[in-house]
């Protein structure tokens, strides 16, 4: 179905590493992928090698350092959901991987009182549920671990640096559904920007095509939320959250409220009504709360896991 030449560059597009390769091709074999047989994966796998020593730029960062980098966010935003809806996280199986594996700290399901917004819920849930799938699956052997993720102090955390609550105060993001939808804001419009930031640096088109795909996906969440957040008054807390974010962003104002000018603004878009992007680095800003360079932070205490895991 697919040539040597195809399988080759898919193979080196979605691995880190040489090990990674190596890795790919022995699942690849296992699992029976029904794409080549054994001989064009022993030869892929020496055209691989071969490439990997001839090659003179090892700072390159390749399609699977930056699906993993996506990977990272998704399993936040899973675990969030899952939570909500559910009252409990991922399965394990679909939290292993390279780097270290760490624990989800707070969770709880949320007392949905509207019906509508329970199951505005659930669908984004089951997205990014397969979103973690999905990426794992393209991945392979180079799939990142799920790396230790802390909402209960993180969402205090961000709410006391937009002004929503006093510093000694707690923000339980899962005590009501005011509280959850505040909170679906911070991760939406910042998983928007990564994929819209992250998209030029892909060059496999598969892949490519598989980014935009999420990046709608994103895309549809982010202007949910914005709306019922709208629709709920809600707009005000919603636009200091927007005034944080663009605190951390780095030196680019770009982050837009739920209202602009006193005005709808379910859309945060340039004046080419196109969305604004971030690259990794500002992206890390955000979710390890801190506008400087770090490794960890926030969301994620020790970090993420792969090859972009430095804030800008």
């Amino acid at each position: 179905m697919f040539g040597k030449r195809y399988v080759s560059q898919l193979i080196d597009r979605s691995a880190e590493n040489p090990d990674d390769r190596r890795r790919f091709l022995k699942t690849a074999s296992a699992t029976g992928l029904g794409l080549v047989g054994a001989g064009l994966l022993a030869g892929t796998a020496a055209t691989s090698a071969s490439a990997s020593t001839d090659s003179t730029d090892s700072t390159a960062i390749s399609d699977g350092a930056i699906l993993n980098f996506a990977l990272n966010l998704e399993y936040l935003e899973a675990e969030f959901y899952s939570y909500a809806v559910y009252g409990h996280g991922l399965p394990s199986s679909l939290t292993y991987g390279k780097g270290q594996r760490g624990p989800v700290e707070g969770g709880r399901e949320v007392p949905f009182k509207s019906r509508s917004i329970r199951q505005f819920a659930t669908e984004i849930a089951r997205d990014e549920y397969e979103h973690v799938a999905f990426l794992r699956s393209a991945l392979g052997g180079a799939a990142v671990a799920r790396p230790e993720i802390n909402i209960d102090t993180a969402f205090t955390a961000a709410a006391t640096a937009a002004g929503l609550i006093k510093k000694g105060q707690t923000f339980n993001v899962y005590a009501n559904e005011d509280n959850f939808l505040l909170g679906a804001f911070i991760f939406e419009d910042v998983g928007v920007t990564a994929y819209k930031g992250a998209a030029p640096l892909i060059s496999n088109k598969t892949y490519l095509g598989a980014a935009a795909g999420i990046l709608a996906v994103e895309a549809y969440h982010a202007a949910n939320i914005r709306t019922v957040l709208y629709d709920r008054g809600l707009a005000t807390d919603a636009n200091a959250i927007s005034a944080a974010r663009n605190s951390l962003n780095g030196y680019i104002n770009n982050d837009q409220g739920v209202t602009l000018n006193g005005q709808a603004n379910i859309v945060p878009a340039d004046a080419n009504g196109l969305a604004f992007g971030r690259t990794p680095g500002q992206v890390l800003n955000i979710v390890y709360l801190t506008p400087n360079v770090a490794n960890s932070g926030g969301f994620y205490p020790h970090g993420v896991n792969g090859q972009l895991h430095t804030s800008a």
